[in-house]
Order: C-alpha cells, then structure tokens, then sequence
C-alpha cells in the first residue's frame, strides 16, 4: 500500500450513531420504528408492566377519590381548601336559629325528649312576630304529655312550619319500628294544617364529615332547607358539596342564635319581634355532645358543628344561589392524562435547569390549581388532588425504571460498539467517564501501530467480490483481536491496513510493551492468515507492521452528534511510513528508536539508520526478533555499534553475519544498506 509523500496522516476512531437493528446511520426514525426500537429493547414483557403502570397511574390521577387509603387523603387535602377558603362574611340576617341548650335543660329538667311546652309557647310567639318560615330540627317520635298543647300551636300556626321527618329505612341507626309509627301518626294529625313534614337528613363521609347536601332519597319529603325557601328553590336537585361560611368578625357568628327559653317567654318576646320578622327561623338543639357533625370547618374552629348549623348553611347557600360548579368527567380525565404526561416527559428529562423549572412549572399547575378553583367557585370536592401526585409519581417512576433499562440495553450496545475499537476497560471507563472523549484537543504522547497486507488490493481484482469480503473481515478480524488483546484502540481501517495506538484515550505504565508486543503479533496473525487461505486463491503477501512513539494531538473533533476519536500529528505519519519501508528493509516489523527504547523489551535488533520517504530527519530503525538468542542479538548490536568508529570492520563482521543466515534477507538487505551509507552513514528510501 503506497502513500503520497509528504501527507500527514490522520487516524480517527469515528463512531456514527446507527441503528442496532440494521447498523445502518440513523435518519429520523418513524413513529413505527421508535415504537419497535423501544420493544426490541424493553421486551414485551416490560412494555406490558409498562403498560400497566400507566393505566394504573391514570386510573389513581382520576378515581383516587375511591380507592382506599388515597381516598382519606383527598379527604383531608379537601378539607383543607374548603376550611381556608371558605367565604368570609358578616352575620347572615335572613336566617335566626332558636336554640335549646344546656340551660334549657336544666330549668325543664327534661333531656330527652325536650320539653315541647316550651316549644309551644315560642312557635305560638314566632306566629306572632311574623317569621317568614319556621324549621323545627327536633324529631317527634315519642310520646309526651305536652303533645296535646304542642299539636294545637302547630296547627293554629299561619306560618310555613316544617317539622323534623326521618323514616327507618334512611335512618335505621336511630329510629325504631314504634318511634317510626308514632312519628308518621304525629305527621298525619296536622294535615291540612300550615305544618308539615321535612326531611332533617344529614349525609356523612366515611370519615363521619359532612361535607355534601344529603342526596335526594324517595319516600322522604324535601329536605328542610328546601322546604322553608318552597317555591323560591334557586338550587333544585343541586347534591354537591355545602358552601360552609366563616364570620368576619370573631365576636359575630354567622348565624344569630337565641334561646328558646327567651322566645318562649312572651313578656321578652315582645321586644325581640325585630330579630324575627321576616327571617327564616330553624329551631333545633344546641347541646353539648348532642347532634354534632365534623366539617372541613373543623380544620380552623377543631370544633364539631350542631345539625341545626348544618342546615341553616346550606340554607343560606340556597337563598344565595352558591352553586359551586361541578367539574366535568372530560376535564377530569383531560387533567388526568396531563398529569400522566408530565411525569412521563419530566423522567425523560435529563435533570438540570430544564427538568427543574418544569417540575416547579408541573408544581405550581397541578398543585395550585385545585386551590385556585376553590376559591372561584369551583366544587373541588371529588377532584383528585392527591391522586395527581401519586399518579405522576407512579408515572414518573414506571419510566424511569423503563428509561433506565433502555439506557442500559443502549449502554450495552455502545459498550458493545465501542468494544469493536477500544479494551473492555477503556470503553467502561469511558462509558463512566465521557468526559474523556471531551470536544477538545490535547497533546499526547502514543505509542501508534500502522499495518498494511502487502499485494490485497491486486488480489482483490482477480477473485470474487464475496470471497474478497471474507477474506478480508476474517483478516482484520484477526487483526482487531490483537490489538484489544493488548490494550490498543482501533484507530481506523483504510482498506485492508489498520491504525491503532496507545496512549489514548487512557494511558498505561506498559503502553510502550503493550504496543510492541501488538506489533509483533500483527505481523505472526499476517502470517497466519496467508497460510491459511483457501486452495486454489492466488497468493496473499506478507503483512507489514510499523511503530513509533511521538506526540499527536488527541481528541473528539466531531460533534456532539457522534463519536469521532481522532490523532493527528507526525507521529501518524512516521508510523506510516515505517510499516512502507519494510518493503526496502525486507522486514516484516520496523519500529523506530523512539518506540524501542519505551517498549522495555530486549528483543530488538537494530537495522540501521534510514530516511524515511517524505521526511527530512533520519531515523534509527529496529526489528523485533524473540526468536533469536539474546547473545545473537547483543552480537548483531555490537556490529552495528561499530558502524560509527570502524566502519571496514563493521563491514567484514556483517558479511559474515549475513553468511552465517542465508535465509535472513533482513540482514543482508542491512549490509547493502550499510555499504551504501558509508559517506553519510544514513540510507535514504526515497
């Protein structure tokens, strides 16, 4: 193989990104071919358990409101918004609650049931002072001696008066077969009457929360709320979440409260008809430890909240016509695949300012936006608050655990490709470390190995294309499997001749031995190959090797789309051109002083001093022979050495060396060499 004189040569490790599927570079690869890349290296198996963990992901974005354990938390994270954003307001003066409470108790001496005498009086009072509706939170379902008194104000009441109604079959906790009769026998006395029935149904959670209007049951009247606004209903069929209200000032509740003792009183009474005219009354028990409800309030007041409160909010919610709005099923799952999404794009993300400002961005969304719809109305009860988070985390984490895998097949591919040109240890080391493959230059001293097959190319003319290609990829295949045996990297291929160095990218202590001993071991595989090709193929000549040790520039001088390792420098081209003179030498290794002296081997024999073509300096030539005693060698030194002093002598004992080996063409090619040389004791092979 011949080079033009006077041409650097340049060696570069390139590594295109390919396919794995076909080796061939990779264009922009279609949806279909993604898709089967990602298969082929996750496996069906993966992509199913994959799968499902996304489906699972979705599933707990969007239904987290009931599946156990999520369901508690969305509870509580409910709550939360409800208690801090609740509406603050002043004191509600359409409504007044009428109170039992501990004191009423105590001066009727009567607990359970309450006292219905005084009942009786403050309904007979209210009539009086024109209340605009009248709510009795107070079942009826046992018998008293005050019932006849009780039934005659409620039926001479002109004012809408709905009375307390629960049936067993919703209640079955609380009322009892004969508690049922008495209650419906009570009812049915006062039709025709301006008194009737109205359910008190109050729904709770599983966690014993009130947080929704009671659904709408058959069999029961409307619930008393809607009884006492009748046809005025600004809410009908509305069963989503009660819109509780907090005070604005500490020392106004929201809803004015006076005991019935006072209202039943009618020498007070008188003097408070301007707390009652024209308001909603609801008349229940304000009792400790008696018809209390938890509510999201709970998390600012950590107070229970009577039955009578319950309904007079969501009263006030219906003559305010609050609807809180219902988020629909599509804006649900459409926030639900986000979620999904962004934890599948933000696990392929590879960390950094970018990944950072998008968690923060996915933070700020999904976070605040249940808040944020909260506060504008916005019925947030059933929206999956914490379901988004844990779904984005199981997203997150099945594609991470998937990206990891495909990295790794991707890793193991790399490895595998980088194994082609560079040692087991040096591609992990790099795999590990890329900055060693950094977009830089730096000098370094190598040790550089250049090959050639002498006569391949003619060869390759006269035998067919197949058989050339086999022959040649189990040539440098044997090649290769030297040069990684000892460490080199894989330079390049440039036709049937291989360039390989050490040094870099990682340097040894033994790179100089290493690179010696690669050298020799080409050359033995060259003979070994050309004594094994098949019968009947024209003969394949000798393999040629060269060595020398210098500086090059070593670095990436690609892109950041692929991996181009590359020397450059002199020292590529003296490797070069010494592997061109073992054809003037008749050698089969020549490697220079430089590479000799750094290979801490004592096998050389010194081969003169040349000038190589295309260069100005000359340079001091040797050639590796391990087959040789070590006294012959010393001997071949020593006449070498005396070239310099006695050149006639050095002449006789080199005659006589090259006698003693007839067969060793190298040493009588040296004596021509030597004789030539003798004005400038420097042989050009130009």
């Amino acid at each position: 193989m011949q080079l033009p004189a006077r041409r650097p040569w340049t060696a570069s490790l390139t590594v295109p990104a390919q396919n794995p599927d076909t080796d061939a570079p990779l264009h922009k690869p279609s949806a279909q071919r993604k898709f089967r890349r990602v298969r082929d290296e996750l496996g069906w198996l993966r992509l199913i358990v994959l799968g499902f963990f996304l489906i699972l992901a979705l599933m707990v974005s969007r239904y987290s409101w009931d599946m156990i354990l999520i369901s508690n938390a969305e509870r509580a994270l409910y709550d939360l918004r409800a208690s801090y954003l609740a509406p603050q307001v002043d004191q509600d003066v359409r409504i007044v609650k009428i109170v039992y409470n501990d004191d009423t108790l105590i001066d009727t001496k009567k607990r359970s049931p309450l006292d219905r005498a005084i009942l009786a009086n403050a309904l007979a009072n209210i009539d009086a002072m024109g209340a605009k509706a009248i709510g009795i939170d107070i079942l009826f379902d046992q018998p008293q001696d005050e019932d006849p008194q009780l039934q005659s104000a409620l039926a001479a009441m002109q004012t809408p008066t709905y009375l307390a109604y629960a049936n067993s079959q919703t209640n079955q906790n609380n009322i009892k077969q004969r508690q049922q009769d008495f209650l419906d026998h009570f009812i049915a006395s006062l039709k025709s009457t301006k008194s009737q029935a109205s359910s008190i149904r109050v729904e709770s959670d599983v966690d014993n929360v009130v947080r929704s209007w009671p659904r709408i049951q058959p069999g029961l009247p409307p619930i008393l709320a809607r009884s006492l606004v009748g046809g005025a209903d600004k809410l009908p069929g509305y069963e989503g979440s009660i819109q509780f209200r907090e005070p604005k000032f500490e020392d106004r509740p929201v809803f004015a409260s006076l005991p019935i003792d006072i209202v039943a009183n009618p020498d007070i009474a008188a003097a408070m008809a301007d707390q009652i005219k024209g308001k909603y009354v609801l008349i229940g028990g304000d009792i400790v430890d008696v018809d209390e409800f938890e509510t999201p309030l709970r998390l600012r007041t950590q107070m229970p909240m009577i039955g009578l409160d319950v309904h007079a909010h969501m009263l006030a919610q219906l003559l305010s016509g609050q609807k809180l709005i219902a988020m629909p099923g599509w804006a649900k799952w459409t926030l639900a695949i986000l979620v999904v999404l962004g934890g599948c794009l933000t696990s392929l993300q590879n960390g950094g300012v970018r990944a950072a400002v998008s968690v923060t961005a996915q933070i700020a969304l999904f976070g605040g936006l249940p808040f944020w719809a909260q506060a504008n109305g916005v019925d947030t009860q059933y929206l999956s608050a914490f379901g988004w988070l844990a779904g984005w985390i199981i997203a997150f984490s099945a594609v991470s655990v998937a990206v990891r895998e495909v990295d790794s097949h991707q890793r193991r591919f790399a490895q595998a490709a980088l194994g082609k040109y560079l040692p087991k240890d040096i591609a992990q080391q790099i795999l590990d470390e890329p900055e060693k493959l950094a977009l830089h230059g730096e000098n370094r001293e190598i040790f550089v190995v250049f090959s050639d097959l002498e006569g391949f190319t003619q060869l390759s003319h006269q035998i067919d294309p197949e058989m050339v290609a086999t022959l040649l990829n189990r040539y440098l295949d044997m090649l290769c499997s030297v040069i990684l045996k000892h460490g080199g990297t894989i330079d390049k291929f440039v036709g049937d001749a291989t360039v390989s160095f050490w040094g870099a990218p990682i340097s040894r202590a033994d790179d100089g031995t290493r690179a010696a001993q690669a050298a020799y071991e080409i050359w033995q595989a060259g003979e070994e190959f050309r004594n094994t090709v098949p019968a009947g193929l024209p003969p394949i000549g000798i393999t040629r090797v060269g060595l020398h040790f210098g500086e090059a520039v070593i670095g990436n001088f690609g892109g950041e789309g692929r991996i181009q390792y590359t020397a450059l420098g002199d020292s590529m081209n003296t490797a070069a051109r010494l592997e061109s003179a073992n054809k003037q030498t008749k050698t089969g290794v020549l490697a220079s002083r430089e590479a000799m002296e750094r290979s801490g081997l004592d096998w050389w024999r010194p081969m003169g001093r040349v000038r190589l073509r295309g260069r100005a300096l000359p340079v001091d030539i040797f050639e590796p022979c391990p087959d040789i005693a070590p006294h012959k060698r010393e001997h071949h030194a020593a006449i070498m050495a005396m070239v310099k002093d006695d050149f006639d002598a050095a002449i006789i004992d080199l005659e006589l060396l090259a006698k003693a080996s007839p067969n060793d063409q190298a040493v009588e090619n040296l004596l021509y060499r030597t004789r030539q040389s003798r004005e400038t004791g420097v042989y050009s092979l130009e």
